[in-house]
């Protein structure tokens, strides 16, 4: 949406309820763009450091070998020979 400095300063209220909602408001002098207004992005929020402790547990044979993997790997169709 464009508007007018005019309309701009007497509606001010009202674009930013638009903006709120994820409009962009482009203001025009004399039919020329010369500002936008556009919403502010969320920060994403802090994570705290253990907030996940007892969720879930990494099973004993996490860094094990894959055999199957392996077998891929050593004898598959494009292994060195």
């Amino acid at each position: 949406m464009e508007v007018n400095i005019h309309e701009a300063k007497t509606h001010f209220s009202r674009l930013l309820e638009r903006v709120a909602m994820g409009e962009e408001v482009v203001i025009a002098k004399a039919g020329t763009p010369v500002a936008k207004l556009v919403p502010v992005k969320k920060l994403p929020k802090k994570r705290v450091f253990g907030s996940a402790k007892g969720d879930f547990t990494v099973p004993h044979d996490f860094n094990d070998p894959d055999p199957e993997i392996e077998d891929l790997f050593y004898n598959g169709p494009i292994a060195p020979k």
